[in-house]
């Protein structure tokens, strides 16, 4: 049985139709001569026709992307780390700073306090507070062996409480014959002082006194005439090595 192609609707030529028709017309126009401009159109339809799979762009672009989104992930990685960095360093110096500046106020306060302990240290004051001297040095007279008086005597009244005019350690405390009972304190700029005459000792030998601190009470032992204190100011702990009290005690800034 012979079939016919129904009439009236047709259908359009498959795309390997085309591309037949196509390769035979080349084939044609290259037999002719007739090749350059017309071929194009063929292969411009053959290239249309191509899906992107085909071509290989859609995995280029995909591929490319994903690299831009790799790099961009990176830098914000790597700017992060930089901020965190800086952070980390500022706060470190400002940790520094406070260190250090905690430090030099410490030290700041240190010195003060050493200062104040050396002027405290190296101050002087009267042996008997509010006291005054009752009886010149190198006054003379048949009271004295040596025939003059080798101290001061400071006015007290019998009990009155002696200290120590500066700081220094007890090199005699006992009875001293004409001195009665008495002390005497190598004083810390090298110098010595004595207290005579007591009525009571209160520091022992090697003992270490400070400016003002109690040592004993005035009285009237030894040669004495009176309650009485008797003091010296001496180059050595030995008898014969006095200085002028007065201005002893006044070179150390004591009012006198």
């Amino acid at each position: 049985m012979a079939f016919t192609r129904a009439t009236g609707k047709h259908r359009a030529p498959s795309r390997m139709a085309r591309r037949g028709v196509g390769i035979a017309g080349a084939a044609t126009l290259a037999t002719s001569g007739v090749i350059g401009t017309l071929a194009s159109p063929a292969l411009a339809a053959d290239t249309e026709d191509r899906s992107p799979e085909d071509t290989g762009l859609t995995r280029v672009i995909t591929e490319d992307s994903l690299a831009d989104r790799v790099n961009a992930q990176v830098a914000a990685q790597e700017q992060e780390a930089f901020e965190t960095a800086a952070k980390e360093k500022a706060r470190a110096e400002a940790k520094r700073k406070a260190e250090a500046r905690a430090q030099e106020i410490r030290e700041a306060r240190e010195r003060a306090a050493r200062e104040a302990e050396r002027r405290r240290l190296a101050s002087f004051q009267l042996p008997v507070a509010g006291s005054y001297v009752s009886t010149g040095y190198k006054t003379g007279g048949s009271l004295w062996s040596s025939g003059s008086h080798s101290g001061v005597d400071f006015h007290a009244a019998y009990g009155s409480r002696v200290v120590s005019v500066g700081a220094g350690t007890v090199v005699e405390a006992g009875w001293g014959g004409a001195y009665g009972n008495n002390i005497v304190i190598r004083m810390n700029d090298g110098t010595y002082t004595q207290y005579g005459h007591l009525a009571s000792i209160e520091v022992y030998v090697g003992q270490t006194v400070e400016p003002g601190e109690q040592i004993g009470v005035s009285g009237s032992t030894g040669n004495s005439t009176g309650p009485h204190l008797h003091f010296e100011a001496r180059t050595s702990a030995e008898y014969g090595s006095d200085i002028n009290p007065v201005a002893y005690l006044r070179a150390r800034g004591v009012a006198l």
